[in-house]
């Protein structure tokens, strides 16, 4: 049921100078950005940009690592991205839907209408085209869902599920593919709101700026908040033990779903098990002592040294067998992005529909991190209620999409039903819930929301 073999004393070393050199990996990719302009202007990761690093260096590249240390590297994701999910929903305070109904209500049909589009549209060209011409997997076109909206997190953590699945190339590709949509997504987004401001869409733009790196002594955020006497236990230690609870209560379930579900990934369960964690602590004195920023910083510290692993054991020889293909895919995935943030963002938001829609589309093409980066450049000042409005919905989509535990899924359908019935599925729910948004008169005519403002003004 559980994992229980020993672990050597020899693999137990080589594990820390495993971990000692991402960490390397990661402090250069810091000050690789800290010396390169154009690497702040991109706002390139740290964490990515030691990856590619790693890469150089790797078998493939300059051959400074051995192919055992980066095959150590290609195991850590599928551990470090259940670490990342576990805490998602513990802390977690769910809005009420009936007060926020106004905010949350088109962010959410508009995140959930696009995600089923980048997992529909690649699918059909994928069962379509790919499949019949290059002979790929029928999970090819999963990477688009895995890749951009998922990132760099979910494309790594999956590896291992697409090596059960029988398609040991999937996880590299999916690795590709967020790294695609990573820079497309940043600089793409960048061109839209500089059309946007010039159309007039974007009245509250900031200019372009080479910020620096380091903040001030008096911005910089707190990693945590102290909630116990230290003499009873470090905080972090603390944070770090119901994210334990909550893996524990994860490897349970995933085998009592092993009969009927083979094959499940952990970290989706895992996150269920933050949920229980939280429905159990939410009723005891020890809520207060919850504090999402630590569990935020243990988060972001293993996603950092996800990418870092996921990129820099990233296997360079799948990637170029099967460029013709990934390429083609990726160019309808930005198609799907660009074609839809035009064509819903103007009528599925009433007021500031380009603020609401930059954050998605950074999502859709990236992660969380760049959509809200593209949302500051649009509305520095935060003046429209696009980035409170993104938060509330965070908690009915993230579990499920982009990440998420339909997403977990995506290549067990695909395997077991076919490229065709995933496409076809997907795009359908879409076309559900782009009817629901009509119902709800969520969804609007063109051009309503300029002369809603004009009429209010």
């Amino acid at each position: 049921m559980f994992p229980t073999d020993e672990v050597a004393g020899d693999t137990a070393t080589t594990l820390l100078f495993a971990l000692t050199v991402l960490g390397l990996l990661i402090l250069a990719g810091v000050l690789l950005r800290l010396l390169f302009t154009p690497l702040r202007k991109l706002f390139i990761p740290a964490a990515l940009i030691g990856g590619l690093l790693g890469a150089a260096l790797g078998p493939y590249g300059a051959g400074l690592f051995p192919e055992g240390m980066t095959a150590t590297w290609s195991a850590l994701p599928g551990i470090l991205i259940t670490v990342v999910f576990a805490p998602m929903l513990i802390g977690v305070r769910m809005p009420n839907v009936k007060q926020s109904y106004r905010l949350i209500a088109p962010q959410l049909l508009f995140g959930y209408i696009g995600d089923l589009l980048m997992i529909g549209v690649p699918m059909l060209v994928c069962a379509a085209l790919l499949m019949p011409l290059w002979n790929v997997d029928a999970m090819f076109g999963t990477i688009v869902e895995i890749g951009w909206p998922g990132g760099h997190g979910t494309a790594g953590g999956m590896a291992p599920v697409y090596t059960d699945l029988g398609w040991a190339d999937g996880g590299a590709l999916a690795l590709a593919a967020a790294t695609v949509g990573l820079i497309f997504g940043i600089v793409m987004g960048m061109v839209l709101i500089n059309i946007g401001a010039r159309r007039g869409d974007v009245p509250h733009a900031a200019g372009a700026s080479d910020a620096p790196d380091l903040l001030g002594g008096g911005q910089r955020p707190d990693l945590g908040t102290v909630t116990l006497n230290k003499d009873l236990v470090n905080g972090l230690a603390f944070h770090g033990a119901l994210i334990a609870v909550a893996v524990f209560i994860g490897w349970v379930l995933q085998s009592a779903l092993e009969l009927a579900v083979p094959g499940m990934p952990l970290f989706p369960l895992a996150m269920i098990g933050g949920a229980l964690v939280q429905a159990v602590i939410g009723r005891t004195r020890l809520a207060e002592a919850v504090d999402p920023g630590s569990l935020r910083a243990i988060q972001g510290a293993a996603l950092d040294l996800l990418v870092v692993a996921a990129v820099a054991s990233v296997s360079i020889p799948v990637v170029l067998a099967n460029i013709v293909p990934l390429a083609l895919l990726m160019l309808v995935a930005a198609a799907v992005a660009v074609g839809y943030f035009y064509w819903a963002g103007p009528r599925m938001f009433r007021e500031s529909w380009f603020e609401h829609a930059i954050v998605n589309f950074g999502t859709l093409t990236a992660v969380s991190s760049v959509g809200l980066m593209l949302l500051r450049t649009a509305d520095p000042d935060l003046k429209t209620d696009a980035a409170r409005a993104y938060a509330l919905r965070a908690p009915f989509l993230s579990p499920f999409l982009g990440g998420g535990l339909i997403t977990a899924l995506l290549p067990m359908i695909a395997v077991n039903y076919g490229a065709w019935a995933l496409g076809i599925g997907a795009c359908a729910a879409a076309a559900l819930l782009w009817l629901l948004a009509r119902l709800l008169r969520i969804w609007q005519a063109a051009g309503s929301t300029e002369k809603a403002a004009a009429a209010s003004s």
